[in-house]
């Protein structure tokens, strides 16, 4: 029996398939998360890390090209490339501290995409840009604060939800709802089929 079970073979080739088309050359970590359960973990090129739980077996945690979950032969285990993962990780699931409207997140990502396809053509201010400073000022803007009962302000930036967006993991339903956690100094996006996770302050290397 391979390590993929059930759902956990789509589950894993659409994770890997958003992943691949964002960075080609991106890697996937995979840890345990407890019984027949495992955490596909992988960072998206503009600092923003996420994740996905499936059904699967490992015994360790193990890091494999994100291409090689597309393709995989008779359900093996593509080859082991830990030392290609150089990322923190957050320490928990964090703290629930405000649920936002899943329709809300989508409306930012829009408005932002539109921004940038109107700066791309207009300029701003009458003035053209380029895109690099363009895709910089947008992933840093704020379209989203919320404050904790004890005061603390949480700034959730298009890093994280451009993230979710274009990993797919925001539902379509009505009712749906995206939490905002907190976890140390880690702020995340969490959504129905995934989450997108993003460390204020400080560089996501590993020490």
């Amino acid at each position: 029996m391979g390590w993929l079970a059930g759902s956990g073979r789509s589950d894993a080739r659409a994770f890997a398939a958003r992943v691949v088309h964002l960075d080609p050359a991106a890697v996937v970590r995979l840890r345990p998360a407890g019984e027949d359960a495992v955490a596909l973990w992988s960072r998206l090129p503009w600092g923003v890390l996420v994740t996905r739980g499936i059904a699967a077996t490992v015994a360790r945690d193990r890091t494999v090209a994100a291409r090689d979950l597309l393709t995989p032969v008779d359900d093996l285990l593509p080859v082991s490339r830990d030392t290609d993962w150089r990322w923190s990780l957050p320490p928990g699931p964090g703290t629930t501290v405000e649920r936002v409207p899943a329709a809300d997140v989508r409306r930012v990502g829009a408005a932002a995409a539109e921004t940038v396809r109107t700066a791309s053509a207009q300029g701003v201010g009458g003035r053209p840009i380029g895109s690099r400073m363009l895709r910089d000022a947008l992933l840093d803007h704020e379209p989203i604060v919320v404050t904790t009962d004890a005061g603390r302000r949480i700034p959730v930036t298009q890093r994280l939800v451009q993230a979710v967006i274009r990993m797919g993991f925001v539902a379509g339903g009505p009712d749906e709802f995206v939490d905002v956690r907190i976890s140390g100094p880690w702020t995340a996006l969490a959504c129905t089929y995934g989450s997108a996770w993003h460390r204020g302050g400080g560089s996501l290397l590993i020490g």
